[in-house]
């Protein structure tokens, strides 16, 4: 598995391999709790989204490319060429495709913690909250956990407004970083199921 998808892989299965940590040392507010379930809510109503990603982590490396997203349980992360490289969910597990070396990699999706972004019920407080940050433009909601590898903690992006998802930034025990942006998003599209299409290499 190469450096670029192995680091969006990172980002969906590191805290797979959670157990309870610290939640929020504070009460929310009741206005940070309805932007919350109106982010859960608007995000459960989307059935389809395509747009752009950018991906960069801590050395520098920086990569771009597609993702198309179906509710229920289908994702594809499609990195741009060179990258022969595909993240993708049929529902499953995760699989990183690598169709230059013919190549599968695959995981239990019941142990993605981010798998709840493929649900069609999302439910933010259903994640352990360790900080919301809100600004006049963006909420940040960060969750954290520890792993066998030590503590780990994702911070997810909202535009307040539309209450989109425009960032998260996963940081690994080391204290290294990789941040996921994503742009150019449309919800009027119907994606073919060919799109979430495993190859078969044997």
């Amino acid at each position: 598995m190469r450096l670029l998808a192995k680091s969006l892989f990172a980002i969906l299965v590191t805290l797979g391999l959670a157990f309870p940590s610290q939640a929020i040392d504070r009460p929310l507010s009741e206005e940070e709790i309805q932007i919350i379930n109106d982010i859960s809510a608007h995000h459960s109503a989307i059935e389809q989204m395509a747009g752009r990603f950018l991906q960069l982590d801590s050395a520098g490396n920086r990569s771009e490319g597609i993702f198309y997203l179906k509710r229920p349980d289908k994702i594809r992360f499609k990195y741009a060429p060179p990258s022969y490289e595909e993240v993708i969910s049929v529902g499953k597990g995760f699989y990183v495709i690598d169709r230059k070396e013919r190549s599968k990699f695959a995981y239990p999706q019941s142990r993605v913690p981010l798998r709840q972004f493929l649900s069609d019920q999302i439910d933010l407080f259903s994640a352990n909250i360790t900080e919301v940050i809100k600004t006049e433009e963006m909420i940040a909601v960060s969750v954290a956990d520890d792993t066998p590898a030590g503590p780990v903690s994702v911070t997810m992006i909202f535009n307040l407004e539309t209450k989109d998802i425009e960032q998260w930034t996963l940081t690994e025990p080391n204290g290294n970083e990789v941040t996921f942006s994503m742009y150019d998003i449309t919800t009027e599209i119907d994606i073919p199921r060919a799109y979430f299409y495993l190859p078969n290499f044997d």
